[in-house]
């Protein structure tokens, strides 16, 4: 049976789990607190048996600020380990801001705001051969979109003439990491096919649910966080043709309309406001 080790089953994570344990696979899962059926992350002796029996790693586990906790706790044991194969989840924001022009996995990476995510990245790639890195722009899914934060009332539309951002559905970075199961090892975006601007998305979203959109507001006037307007500093978009082209892969939400389409006619509001919350990077 495969056996997949996951380090981090956060949000896309825990999708990636689900898919694989309905197609039969086996999941350990590492945490870093540990629960029932949960390793914690303190405990060498059950994550290095885990890693002795995996066919498969991945890790979805963000830097912090002393750097990869993986990677710091496990690297050369990860390196060493029989699987086969080895993923990471990392994010877009490696390539910076690139003015709104298109980016693919052939760009220097770096020179952003993620300049821990980017040495994270660089660090997994130099793990091996048999290494895939998923570059993921700004993650949704149910429970956590722009429908649920217009329900919320914590919407915002940015006077930022120009500004884009690509977006990609949690189950589309499921399919685009099994599909890379039998894929060549390399890096891929994970990214929808039509990068628009945030406001574009939040008046679809308002239309939708028939709600007036929120009035545009200058960015130092909105109430935004630093982490926040650091992320409006950036402006890209991506391109997920190598994901196409070497993994037969492509988003089964092309772009935000036909995501949050499905998310308003499978979501009610009473489901959607019991959805735990998930704070990453680069949401929509």
């Amino acid at each position: 049976m495969s056996h997949m080790l996951i380090f981090g089953l956060g949000y896309s994570a825990a999708r990636i789990a689900a898919r694989l344990r309905a197609m039969g696979w086996r999941i350990s899962a590492v945490r870093r607190t540990g629960s029932a059926g949960i390793i914690g992350f303190d405990d060498r002796a059950a994550i290095a048996a885990a890693l002795a029996d995996a066919t498969h790693i991945l890790s979805s586990a963000p830097p912090d600020d002393d750097g990869d906790p993986v990677l710091a706790g496990f690297g050369p044991a990860i390196a060493a380990a029989p699987a086969g194969w080895i993923g990471y989840l990392s994010s877009t924001g490696v390539y910076g801001d690139t003015g709104g022009a298109w980016v693919d996995e052939s760009a220097e990476v770096g020179g952003g705001r993620r300049s821990a995510r980017a040495a994270a990245d660089l660090a997994w790639q130099a793990l091996g051969d048999h290494v895939r890195v998923f570059r993921l722009p700004g993650i949704y899914g149910p429970g956590r979109s722009a429908l649920d934060r217009i329900r919320a009332g914590r919407t915002h539309r940015i006077a930022l003439p120009g500004q884009v951002f690509s977006r990609v559905h949690v189950d589309d970075i499921a399919g685009g990491v099994i599909a890379a199961l039998h894929g060549p090892a390399g890096v891929y975006n994970l990214a929808d096919d039509h990068p628009a601007p945030q406001n574009a998305v939040i008046d679809y979203g308002c239309g939708l649910l028939g709600v007036a959109p929120p009035p545009l507001s200058a960015p130092a006037l909105a109430g935004l966080s630093p982490a926040a307007l650091a992320f409006y500093a950036e402006n890209r978009r991506i391109s997920n043709r190598k994901a196409k082209r070497l993994l037969g892969w492509a988003p089964a939400y092309p772009d935000y309309r036909a995501g949050l389409r499905a998310l308003n006619a499978t979501t009610s509001p009473a489901s959607a406001s019991a959805q735990p919350s998930a704070a990453s990077h680069d949401q929509i």
